[in-house]
């Protein structure tokens, strides 16, 4: 019992303390062994880096004016003219692809790399098979090999490759395992592959290139690292992370704050919060561990008292339990960590997998495995404490002659124990509602179960009362638990604390389930579905998905949709090739809203006028978003959507236009922008522009105010576009089904997809999919064990205090039956009882955390309406705090009733006979 939790500390530290990678180790994952990486910024202009090169920032921020709209590309020669003479450099270039798999289609990272390149070692482990040596061999991750069902000998064709490659070899990527991807030599993979899809109108691969660098004498140092931002590169030297420069040397941490680079690290919430768990950890194993002491001390009472016989005190006595506890904590401490380390030692493939990377090596901290093993010894001498006291109190008479004697009950304790849960209560409420949090909440909670604890034996006393309302044998059980509050009430304590978790942690589960359901916005009206490719390049493929969809689901009724399409069809929408283009809604100046066309935007405008225009007609936009927002298509897309307006219907059908958006009519008119070439690097860098392209005005339909477009913005028939002499292709189509769709039949059109090799979403909309019944199960499953088990360990030690009356009934006639009976309502009661005090106190901490979260959402809210997004009234929170009754009923009754069931099985029908003791 102590030394299971020790076995999961001790694993968990070595675990994690062979994850930690040295600075040598690290920067070897991505260096191999060469001096440094070497990647562009493509900036355009010097940067500050942070010593890792994690992260760069152009010199002057990024919003600096003399920004360039279009960062010049660095080729091999522009690096090597920033490194010093004697330089050797060993290019490494990826890309990323789709490959054909046994499956379908699988998204791959592609790299291309000498890898028989000395700088390339550290950068891989070659697994199986052998390195390529040739054009048309490639190695492949083990991922990729897992994933796509390929082996070592296996051919493999990137979608729109001219030929395919033959796998030579399996390699892993110590730094992750997990990642999919195949390396060829240099020149034989990505550019080839680009030209193809070139070819074929589609897109092509864009590389990123980065080189390793071998410089010679100390390394890459800090001084290189600088010269090399000056010319827009980014490095990671082993040099510099073997040996990192002072914060005052980082020219970047003048210009930005550092903890803006920094992982987050663990706060004092954090610690709090740990600190806590922790805490309750070891109060949950004392309160099971200390009646188990107490069975043992109960069946060593003749041996204790024959020492106080002979001369010893209480003293010699509660050394005597108190020794026995340190030498159990002491031996749970050697088992627990030496199971701990050897279950890491053999795992280590297992865990390495899935922390998705190698260990550096297994690191051993002696400090930290003896203070895991300390606690197993500090618990269990906590455990024997009580079990030392009690023995230590019981006269030699009583100990020799197995009578228990009278004890009066502690007053101190339930007094302290009542403070605590008023306290308790009081800062779990005030957190709740103060600006504190959840720490504390979750510290007043832990608190009042601490004072609850306290209180154990008052309550108990407390259902005694109940006995005279029950049949005999409860009411013998309940009786005897009662009489013997020792080693019932840590028992009863042990349940209360594991089920009070329990029931909080439900609680708060269901109540946010409840929340989420009443928050979700569903994409489509029920029923209905839509499946559309998630890419341009897969048009072709457009009319087999749609017949895959008749075939394989009940459709009752299918409306095709296209889009628009501005040079090639298979251009994504901001491709960066020129061939290319794009059609934009042009939504009229005067309509468009003003928060965000001013050059600051909000910025430039009181915060009354900021509030005042958020509620204006013109800054107010739709919910809902869709990968398509103007498509191609008749009026049996408004039936699917549930848009029943006759104008908007008759529109369709008379080869008008249909608009949803308000803003972006006007005078019965929409203008569409055809963006002929690419502006990809105009839109994403510098301030907005309104793109250059040609007009093409439209009369259209707006359907009536509030009318649902589910993310639609724009909806032409095909008697429009053809007006307009623009070109279609085909995306998907929308649906709506008869029934429902079963898991098998969307698992058939799923595979359907996957031998296509096309990239398409299939979204069918049911409602809210709730989540929690596995995690309200597991709950239930956990707290029932726990239960049980301290249940069981109360049953024991009561067999073990009534054995001489258990022998007695046998002797004079009793049915064998007594014997189970008897048992199996004593573990009931105790279980009984502890699951009905732990629902009553679990239920705070949910209240509480509930109550912060409403008060957060309501300060959300209130800051919404102080800045305009919302009116009042219009957005009030919805938190509510709802019980999971049927999580408690399963508590409540399943859990106690099988506790008694399984102690009335293993308990024997019969013991063998005895002399009683004189007296």
């Amino acid at each position: 019992m102590i030394a299971l939790p020790i076995v999961g500390v001790s694993a968990a530290d070595l675990t994690l303390r062979s994850a930690e990678l040295s600075p040598d180790q690290a920067v070897s994952r991505q260096v191999g062994a060469s001096d440094a990486r070497i990647s562009t910024s493509h900036a355009g202009r010097p940067v500050y880096q942070v010593p890792d090169g994690s992260h760069y920032v152009p010199v002057g921020g990024f919003d600096d004016a003399n920004t360039p709209s279009k960062p010049p590309e660095e080729s091999l020669d522009q690096v090597a003219a920033a490194l010093p003479p004697g330089t050797r450099i060993l290019k490494d270039t990826g890309g990323y692809g789709k490959v054909r798999t046994k499956h379908g289609l699988l998204d791959t990272d592609l790299r291309e790399i000498d890898l028989h390149d000395p700088l390339a070692k550290g950068l891989f482990t070659l697994d199986r098979g052998r390195l390529p040596e040739r054009a048309g061999e490639i190695v492949a991750t083990n991922a990729f090999l897992e994933n796509s069902g390929l082996y070592v000998g296996s051919s493999v064709t990137p979608r729109g490759a001219a030929s395919a490659y033959k796998i030579v070899g399996a390699y892993e990527l110590p730094n992750d395992l997990k990642r999919d991807q195949i390396a060829a030599p240099p020149g034989s993979l990505i550019a080839p592959l680009d030209k193809a899809l070139r070819a074929s109108r589609g897109v092509g691969v864009l590389p990123e290139d980065s080189y390793l660098v071998t410089v010679g004498g100390d390394g890459f140092t800090w001084n290189m690292v600088q010269a090399a931002n000056a010319k827009s590169l980014v490095v990671v030297s082993r040099a510099v992370a073997n040996h990192p420069p002072a914060d005052a040397d980082v020219p970047l941490y003048r210009q930005e704050p550092k903890a803006q680079f920094e992982r987050s690290a663990g706060g004092a919430t954090e610690m709090a919060i740990l600190a806590t768990i922790v805490g309750l950890a070891m109060l949950e194993i004392c309160l099971l561990a200390g009646p188990a002491f107490a069975v043992g001390a109960r069946r060593s009472r003749r041996q204790l008292g024959l020492v106080g016989a002979n001369g010893g005190d209480r003293r010699h006595i509660r050394s005597i339990v108190l020794s026995g506890g340190l030498v159990i904590g002491a031996a749970a401490a050697v088992c627990g960590t030496t199971i701990g380390i050897t279950l890491t030692v053999v795992l280590q493939p297992v865990l390495e997998e899935q922390l998705g990377n190698r260990f550096g090596g297994l690191d051993f901290r002696p400090l930290e495995l003896a203070g895991i093993a300390l606690l197993a010894v500090v618990t269990g001498l906590l455990s024997a404490i009580v079990p030392a006291v009690t023995a230590s109190r019981q006269t030699v008479l009583a100990s020799l002659t197995g009578r228990r004697g009278v004890r009066r009950s502690n007053r101190v304790l339930p007094v302290a124990g009542l403070v605590a849960v008023a306290v308790g209560a009081g800062v779990a409420l005030y957190g709740s509602v103060s600006d504190m949090g959840a720490a504390v909440v979750a510290g007043g909670s832990a608190l009042a179960e601490l004072g609850i604890v306290a209180l154990t034996p008052v309550l108990v006393g407390a259902f005694g009362r109940l006995g005279r309302w029950l049949p005999l044998s409860p009411r013998l059980a309940l009786r005897d638990a009662v009489r013997n509050r020792g080693r019932t009430a840590p028992a009863v304590a042990a349940v209360l604390a594991a089920v009070a978790g329990t029931v909080a942690v439900a609680t708060y589960q269901h109540s946010s389930d409840i929340q989420a359901r009443h928050e979700y916005v569903a994409d489509l009206p029920h029923g209905t579905g839509q499946l559309l490719t998630s890419e341009n390049g897969a048009h072709q493929e457009v009319p087999a998905l749609r017949e895959a969809l008749t075939k394989q689901l009940p459709v009752a009724q299918r409306a095709d949709v296209d889009r628009l399409v501005v040079g090639r069809p298979g251009c994504e929408t901001f491709s960066e090739d020129p061939t290319c283009g794009r059609v934009e809604i042009i939504t009229p100046k005067d309509q468009r809203c003003p928060l965000y066309e001013s050059p600051d935007g909000p910025d430039d405008f009181s915060a009354e006028d900021a509030r005042r225009l958020r509620q204006d007609w013109r800054c107010k936009g739709g919910m809902r978003g869709t990968q398509y927002s103007t498509v191609v298509a008749d009026e049996k897309l408004l039936s699917i959507l549930a848009v029943t307006d006759p104008g908007s219907v008759s529109a369709l059908k008379q080869g008008r236009a249909l608009a949803f958006d308000r803003r972006q009519v006007k005078d019965g008119k929409v203008t569409l922008r055809i963006v002929a070439g690419s502006d990809r690097e105009e839109i994403f860098t510098g301030p907005a522009k309104e793109p250059v392209g040609v007009d093409k005005i439209l009369p259209v339909h707006l359907a009536p105010e509030g009318t649902e477009s589910w993310g639609l913005e724009l909806v032409l028939p095909p008697a429009a576009v053809q007006a307009t002499g623009l070109t279609t292709a085909p995306i998907g189509s929308y649906f709506a089904l008869d029934g429902t769709a079963t898991s098998e039949q969307r698992q058939r059109i799923a595979g359907d997809i996957d031998r296509m090799g096309v990239e398409a979403s299939l979204r069918i909309e049911a409602g809210y999919q709730g989540d929690d019944s596995l995690v309200l199960l597991a709950l239930t499953v956990f707290a029932g064990l726990v239960t049980i088990g301290a249940a069981g360990i109360a049953t024991g030690l009561s067999q073990a205090d009534a054995e001489a009356d258990l022998k007695t009934l046998a002797a004079v006639g009793a049915p064998p039956r007594v014997r189970r009976t008897l048992s199996g309502f004593q573990c009931g009661v105790v279980a009984l009882m502890g699951v009905v005090l732990g629902s009553a106190a679990g239920i705070l901490p949910a209240i509480g955390l509930r109550l912060t979260q409403r008060r957060e959402l309501e300060a959300l809210a209130q800051r919404a309406v102080a800045d305009g997004h919302a009116l009042a009234g219009e957005s009030v929170p919805f938190v509510p705090i709802a019980v999971p009754w049927e999580t408690l009923a399963q508590l409540l009754v399943v859990v106690p009733l099988g506790a008694a069931l399984l102690a009335a099985l293993v308990t024997r029908s019969s013991g063998a006979l005895a002399r009683r003791a004189a007296g």
